[in-house]
């Protein structure tokens, strides 16, 4: 993992890509999708709209490049996941890192969910549920029963749950974060014990 939140931060802004990126879900979030142009991101990030073009030519363009900027670390985490023993360290951290990774993600989440027609015409949705699939696959027990399946999967569920039903809930973000993170820590714990694995 190495890089800290801060040092992520910062390379994202130092890199024009990125924050075109940036400031183009900005605009997405304020006005709609739709109604927003190339030439107002371009406004926005103070630049000439040949600039924007030289990074990306279409809004749809700006889109899928963050869906799959935004998505690799959970592709990174799925390709560290299939080369860790079955343990129950394994699926925890995995379930540690799935969080972090959604919590980065957090912009596009909401774009994704204010959009849905958008994400439908890009097809993003169908590599997100490949991406969903490869994390259960790995967190799933091959032998596990069905309510223990049905804990692994509830467990990716409580963290995306976590990233939007829980703004309505009162409370300390971070806090509200732990909570996510602790129940979902618990329904994979749950499901590795009840699937005949002793200790860890």
């Amino acid at each position: 993992m190495g890089v800290t939140m801060d040092g992520t931060k910062q390379q994202r802004r130092g890199n024009t890509r990125q924050r075109i990126q940036d400031v183009a879900l900005e605009l997405f979030a304020e006005q709609g999708y739709e109604k927003t142009s190339l030439r107002e991101i371009a406004e926005r990030l103070d630049v000439t709209k040949a600039a924007l073009y030289y990074h990306f030519k279409t809004k749809e363009e700006i889109i899928v490049s963050l869906f799959e900027d935004l998505t690799k670390p959970m592709e990174d985490l799925i390709a560290w996941g299939e080369r860790q023993p079955h343990t129950l360290e394994t699926k925890q951290e995995i379930i540690r890192r799935y969080g972090q990774a959604l919590v980065d993600a957090a912009p596009l989440f909401r774009f994704m969910q204010e959009n849905q027609a958008t994400v439908r015409e890009l097809r993003i949705g169908d590599s997100f549920k490949d991406r969903m699939r490869g994390l259960r696959d790995i967190i799933i027990d091959p032998d596990a029963d069905l309510v223990d399946q049905v804990r692994c999967v509830s467990a990716i569920f409580t963290l995306h749950a976590g990233m939007f039903v829980l703004q309505d809930l009162e409370g300390d973000p971070e806090k509200k974060r732990a909570a996510v993170l602790e129940v979902a820590v618990d329904l994979v714990t749950q499901a590795h014990n009840g699937a005949g694995n002793t200790g860890t």
